[in-house]
């Protein structure tokens, strides 16, 4: 058994590969740390937590979080989309009335090319704007949008100097190459949101970084043009009660998720090396390449068959399941609020229950069948014995939770 303050309360939910870096953008600190905060100092009040690639043995990211504050995190796989692997991660304050949440990162492609959509990406045909999405994600939380929340000028401006510094330098890598540069669009934005947990008011910001790309073909003799596009969006998500709103998304403004640059070089570095091997293979056979676009395919094929072997690779080193990552955006927007919730529960051993009596919702360890939560909806007992009841025995009056989907639905 255990007992213990409740570790977060809810409202109830739970490549981009071109010749530049493979990379994307990475929400830390509320989007304003995303030029940078420095890896080597810990803000005040902040913690270092880490999140590691179990294929490459290696920290992959590092986290700043409260230092009082509970951490869960892990490294989720890519998606046919964008194999590139993303943090997720919640972390909860002391009396769990605070949450800030890294959601499994949401991707999607369209277009005539190889490669184009997958059963793991979202059933979107076009570019969105970063308020646009998180719009999308407020309805995804079932949560109620209240207002714009938007970034300071001054980091905007940066952002898209940067932004176009990147995709110049990116489309010089495409022409020497022989190849046509890749259109490229990148957003961040932020909304304020709303929702009641039991007797709780709450308040949310949901933060959003969006990077899309798309590529067209040169024509090659009477062998069709082809284009493909695709997008992906990180979000942050961080909610209070009403009250402590304020006070604590100023606290937060530290903390969040970095991505460590010798763990984003040996990635590279691996699907670099995995791609060669392709190349090699396909040669090798004495592939004739009459189109570029017929070579293409093919080389498309053998990189997704070993990513697919990286992906068995990293979900058996966790332990899990071979089919959470695979399904979770795999229903329809109104289905999609009970899938990511469910992610973030499934990665980091977590279940979600609701009082029956006042309707509050809470996230707890899943290494329990039984949950109970005391008058105040702050402390909660957990067993496996299905007899054990804390009623007499523990102070206060208690209330046995029942166990629902991490959107605060009926199972």
């Amino acid at each position: 058994m255990r007992v213990a303050t409740i570790g977060s309360i809810t409202p109830g939910r739970g490549l981009i590969m071109s010749l530049r870096n493979a990379t994307t953008v990475v929400l830390a600190a509320g989007m304003l740390a995303a030029t940078g905060w420095g890896q080597a100092t810990v803000p005040a009040g902040m913690r270092r937590e880490t999140i590691s690639d179990p294929v490459l043995n290696m920290t992959a990211f590092d986290v700043m979080v409260p230092t009082k504050w509970h951490f869960a995190g892990r490294l989720m796989q890519g998606t046919t989309c964008t194999p590139v692997p993303s943090p997720v991660f919640r972390a909860t304050s002391p009396d769990g009335l605070t949450v800030l949440e890294r959601l499994p990162r949401m991707d999607w492609s369209w277009g005539n090319g190889p490669g184009v959509g997958g059963k793991d990406c979202l059933d979107l045909k076009r570019e969105m704007s970063a308020k646009e999405f998180a719009k999308y994600v407020a309805v995804m939380l079932k949560t109620e949008y209240v207002a714009d929340d938007p970034l300071p000028a001054e980091f905007m401006t940066k952002m898209k100097k940067a932004s176009a510094d990147s995709a110049a330098a990116n489309a010089a890598r495409y022409r020497a190459a022989g190849m046509n540069p890749p259109t490229e669009f990148s957003d961040v934005d932020r909304i304020l949101v709303k929702f009641n947990n039991g007797s709780f008011m709450m308040k949310g910001q949901i933060a959003v970084s969006i990077y899309c790309s798309g590529n067209r073909s040169k024509q090659i003799g009477n062998m069709p043009v082809t284009e493909s596009h695709s997008c992906n969006a990180d979000v942050r998500f961080v909610h209070a009660q009403e009250t402590q709103y304020a006070a604590m998304v100023k606290m937060l403004e530290p903390a969040g998720a970095m991505k460590r640059q010798d763990w984003n070089q040996a990635w590279i570095d691996e699907n670099n090396r995995q791609t060669a091997q392709n190349i090699q293979a396909i040669r090798a056979r004495g592939a004739q390449y009459q189109a570029q676009s017929a070579a293409s395919h093919e080389q498309f094929m053998q990189s997704q068959a070993a990513r697919q072997r990286t992906h068995e690779a990293f979900m058996a080193s966790m332990q899990r399941g071979t089919d959470m990552s695979m399904n979770r955006t795999q229903q329809a927007m109104n289905a999609r609020s009970t899938a990511a919730s469910n992610v973030v529960d499934y990665a980091l051993d977590q279940q979600t229950v609701r009082d029956p009596s006042s309707g509050q919702v809470n996230k707890v360890s899943s290494a329990y069948s039984y949950t109970w939560v005391d008058s105040t909806g702050k402390t909660g007992y957990q067993t496996n014995d299905p007899n054990a009841n804390p009623n007499g025995y523990l102070q206060g009056n208690w209330t046995r939770q029942q166990v629902v989907n991490g959107d605060g639905t009926q199972k």
